[in-house]
């Protein structure tokens, strides 16, 4: 699997994009900002200004059923926000 798992498309996101030239991806949580960097570049043809990240780690849930308590937790996840250069945009909807 690629660093880049998938996009981040929220109405936030989609403001910040259309604001700033920022825009999210969710990526593999043992990616560097030099590897994101170049899978970004890559995969979009853009340049590349900076990278922030953000790790989240699992939430845990428990329930309670007639069996007992049943535990569990989501998977951690690593987020991605890239800045563009000026002028570079990203199209996410071009190939629907």
């Amino acid at each position: 699997m690629g660093v880049l798992i998938k996009p981040i498309i929220t109405e936030k996101m989609t403001a910040d994009s259309e604001l700033h030239n920022r825009y999210g991806f969710v990526v593999d949580p043992k990616a560097n900002k030099i590897q994101i960097k170049d899978a970004v570049e890559a995969a979009y043809g853009v340049s590349v200004k900076k990278v922030r990240t953000m790790n989240y780690g699992p939430t845990r849930k428990s329930r309670y059923t007639k069996t007992g308590i049943q535990h569990g937790k989501t998977n951690a996840i690593k987020k991605a926000i890239i800045d563009v250069a000026e002028g570079d945009i990203i199209d996410f909807y071009s190939n629907l």
